[in-house]
């Protein structure tokens, strides 16, 4: 077939039925159909985790072209975190393209662009005056704190963590911690990038305080405090395992990089936008960086990503040092503007809270229940487990791969993460019932289990 059909019913936004269901094996004909084209055109590096042909997705589902309806539990790698498909978002796109598509924000403004920017310098952490500058991806924006910060400080080298990810671009590769598959076989990376050991509450046993010193220490002796022109870490690492650090780590942090002239940058991409109960995770932290970079949940959808910071430090790099043919394109912000509506006008962070309270009481159960989960952590609508082989408490990424096929197969759309392959990450849309969120995790909780769903 040269086209993929929906058939006739709902086919997207809030109303498709909330329900997991499977009509055929996955993946079905049509779905598998799909993947055989994909492997005939696209490059083998494009991977996918979930073997299905996508045609529509709202609340907590996503259907593919069988008609099977999956539970969400992945909202695309944190993005459609509103809901996909949300109704004022649609109607924002529609309206805009109707409009115009295109101009350059660099050759001929637009309010929408200006707009998105004012709404982050509103948003972000710190009360202080800021500037935003709007791009494409977050690879995209982190690439782009660093080198503001490199402008700003006149220093050229810059640390990140053990178990960060940044990105696949050359200077996010080389900012990020896990070898395979991001980096093998893709350098050299660029150069003076250093790396600390982050805080891993589960696997170092370290107050935030020891933990801070001990990453410190590592810099001083790599670098020295007044070589760094920035720092940048996630508040919750996303890719490297969901890991939530220590108390006291990151204003510890932030107090070293004050002291010595450095910019301290979050890397909120996945942590952002109402995902872990508040609009930014670092909130929680008494943390407020420098800079702030931001994608993924920001626009319903739509590729868009930015930097939001300290204006002196934004305003450091001159005209037409900033900038990129579709950074801040219409399009993206009208959806951005209306997304940003709904985290505030739904109050979506305290949706994620009551996710999130949710999610930690049945996972909390599965490890009370089960050695092999390790680790329950996370802050609100971004949970995960650790599996650990219960006898060493070595990571088990062959369960955690396991179950996330399995689950999968079985309608539950999960994803794995961590550095060594074995957490389980739960990323709800925020617009998902307590009821299928519940089923999912059901689904999950009987695959450890080694029952059925």
């Amino acid at each position: 077939m040269s086209t993929l059909e929906v058939s006739a019913g709902p086919t997207g936004g809030p109303a498709l039925a909330q329900q997991r269901r499977l009509v055929t094996a996955i993946p079905g004909p049509r779905s598998q159909e799909l993947l055989d084209r994909k492997s005939d055109a696209v490059a083998r590096g494009v991977a996918h985790t979930v073997p299905i042909a996508a045609v529509a997705a709202g609340g907590g589902v996503v259907v593919d072209a069988d008609g099977n309806s999956l539970i969400d539990l992945g909202s695309g790698i944190a993005v459609t975190s509103v809901g996909n498909a949300h109704p004022a978002v649609v109607k924002a796109v529609q309206d805009q393209v109707a409009r115009f598509t295109h101009t350059c924000f660099m050759i001929s403004p637009y309010e929408g662009y200006v707009a998105v920017a004012e709404a982050l310098n509103r948003l972000t952490p710190g009360d202080f005056p800021k500037r935003s500058a709007l791009f494409n991806s977050g690879a995209e924006a982190v690439e782009n704190a660093v080198k503001i910060a490199r402008h700003h400080t006149g220093r050229a080298a810059v640390a990140a963590f053990d178990h960060a990810y940044h990105g696949r671009t050359t200077l996010t590769m080389a900012l990020t911690a896990k070898a395979k598959p991001y980096k093998s076989g893709f350098g050299p990376f660029a150069p003076e990038v250093y790396r600390a050991p982050a805080s891993y509450p589960f696997r170092d046993g370290l107050s935030g305080a020891e933990a801070a010193k001990r990453a410190i220490a590592v810099l001083e002796k790599q670098v020295g405090g007044d070589q760094l022109a920035a720092v940048v870490i996630e508040p919750v690492q996303g890719e490297g395992g969901f890991i939530v650090p220590a108390d006291g780590f990151l204003p510890a942090i932030q107090d070293w990089c004050r002291d010595n002239g450095i910019v301290l940058i979050a890397d909120e991409v996945q942590s952002g936008f109402a995902r872990t109960g508040t609009m930014f995770a670092s909130e929680q932290f008494g943390f407020t960086p420098d800079l702030v970079t931001t994608a993924k949940g920001i626009a319903g959808g739509l590729p868009l990503a930015a930097v939001t910071g300290r204006a002196e430090i934004m305003d450091s790099a001159g005209p037409g040092g900033l900038g990129g043919t579709y950074g801040g394109n219409p399009i993206a912000c009208a959806a951005a503007l209306a997304t940003i509506n709904a985290y505030e006008s739904e109050d979506l962070a305290a949706r994620a809270a009551q996710i999130g309270a949710l999610m930690r009481e049945r996972l909390d159960a599965l490890k009370a229940a089960d050695p092999r989960v390790g680790d329950v952590r996370g802050l609100g609508a971004m949970m995960a487990i650790e599996l650990v082989d219960p006898t060493t408490g070595e990571p088990d990424a062959a369960l955690a791969g396991a179950v996330a096929k399995d689950a999968i197969a079985q309608g539950v759309i999960v994803l794995t993460c961590g550095t060594y392959g074995n957490v389980l990450r739960f990323l709800p849309p925020l617009s998902i019932g307590d009821a299928l969120l519940g089923e999912g995790l059901d689904v999950v909780a009987a695959l450890l289990a080694g029952g059925g769903a």
